[in-house]
């Protein structure tokens, strides 16, 4: 039986010692193999919005210590992308490519029914707009749809929209200017968010050298943009003379081996929670390099399925996504104002916003 409340750090791995979660909930229907967990970090600002995660944990243990996390960062991140939601998150624990069924899902779909539209769910890392048509068939609170059924489409489109424009105001702090052109960038992870901040990073000028655990995604890289160099794993590429790192696979790429090695004079990527323990933000500041914050510019997807909860517009959702440019160089400002790495700066603006916004919310409205 798993302790969700003395989970401690050595059990679950780096779960931040100040998640207090509203809601944390465990699914299982054996004859569809599902076993999944909810975790509500909180709804100060609205119901709360975070993806599913299909991934083949090591142990519950180990997916617990992910959701929560992750569900964390959901609220942080809808917090500074002006959305008024909340933070949650899903895992199923599994392998997606053969674990995954229409019974599953629509199980999967009853347990988030279940909660009464106080999480809304979506698509991440081995669930796509597909199954979350599957998803909807049981469930009212479902976003990141098929075009085809009036949803968002693929979050990714965004999200490697929204890095993008993070990036190019980490180019406009630290250069002078909002652009990649003649730098080189080195992106961990070419998958769904990867290979289109590729393409977005050639289009702007960007020398771009990548690497990836699946042959197939460098290869489909390859075919799209010849030019760009390929590695063999993240050693060798956060260890090249590169100006920018953009991690966008899964969590924990910066740890004190990646820090320590580490050439670029950025850090901006896709992936979430991309610092593998507290005062790595630090470690980075003492550097000269600057991280802009993982959960501000990959928000970019929640932004894109969001929209979707009141009638999906690509324009609309392009446009808010724009503006994650402006939020980083925010963050920038407010961290050198304070003399506090980003990350820092981050979180207290984050805080700030679900304080102020939630307490507002207590106001008593009548029946």
């Amino acid at each position: 039986m798993t302790d969700v409340f003395g989970l401690s750090h050595k059990d679950a791995g780096p779960v931040s010692s100040q998640a207090r979660h509203e809601q944390v909930v465990f699914c299982s229907d054996e004859r569809s193999g599902l076993h999944a967990i909810i975790a509500i970090y909180n709804t100060a600002l609205g119901p709360a919005l975070g993806g599913t995660r299909f991934y083949p944990y090591e142990s519950e243990q180990a997916a617990l210590a992910d959701v929560l996390n992750l569900s964390r960062a959901m609220a942080y991140k809808n917090a500074l992308a002006g959305l008024d939601l909340g933070g949650g998150k899903a895992v199923i624990i599994g392998d997606p490519a053969t674990g995954k069924s229409e019974a599953l899902l629509r199980a999967y779909g009853r347990f988030v029914q279940s909660l009464g539209g106080r999480y809304f769910t979506a698509c991440d890392v081995g669930t796509y707009s597909e199954d979350m048509d599957v998803v909807a068939r049981e469930s009212s609170y479902v976003t990141g749809r098929t075009f085809a059924n009036g949803g968002a489409g693929d979050s990714s489109i965004l999200t490697a929209y929204g890095v993008f424009q993070g990036m190019r105001a980490a180019a406009e702090h630290t250069y002078g200017t909002p652009t990649l052109r003649g730098r080189r960038v080195g992106v961990e992870g070419v998958g769904k968010v990867g290979h289109r901040l590729v393409d977005h990073l050639v289009e702007d000028g960007a020398e771009v050298v990548v690497c990836d655990v699946s042959e197939r995604a460098v290869e489909l890289v390859r075919r799209r943009h010849p030019q760009v160099e390929v590695v063999a794993g993240r050693a060798e590429l956060t260890g090249a003379e590169i100006d920018v790192y953009a991690p966008c696979a899964l969590g924990g790429a910066l740890d004190d081996d990646v820090v320590a090695r580490l050439r670029a004079t950025i850090v901006c990527g896709g992936a979430n929670n991309q610092l593998a323990h507290p005062g790595v933000e630090k470690q980075l500041a003492d550097r000269g390099i600057l991280y802009a914050p993982d959960y501000v510019v990959n928000s970019g997807g929640v932004i894109q399925v969001a929209d979707e909860i009141q009638g999906f517009n690509m324009d609309r959702a392009k446009a808010k996504a724009t503006q994650i440019y402006e939020t980083t160089l925010k963050i920038f400002a407010s961290a050198a104002e304070d003399g506090v790495p980003p990350a820092v700066a981050a979180d207290r603006l984050a805080e700030r916003r679900m304080s102020e916004v939630g307490r507002i919310r207590g106001i008593w409205l009548g029946r």
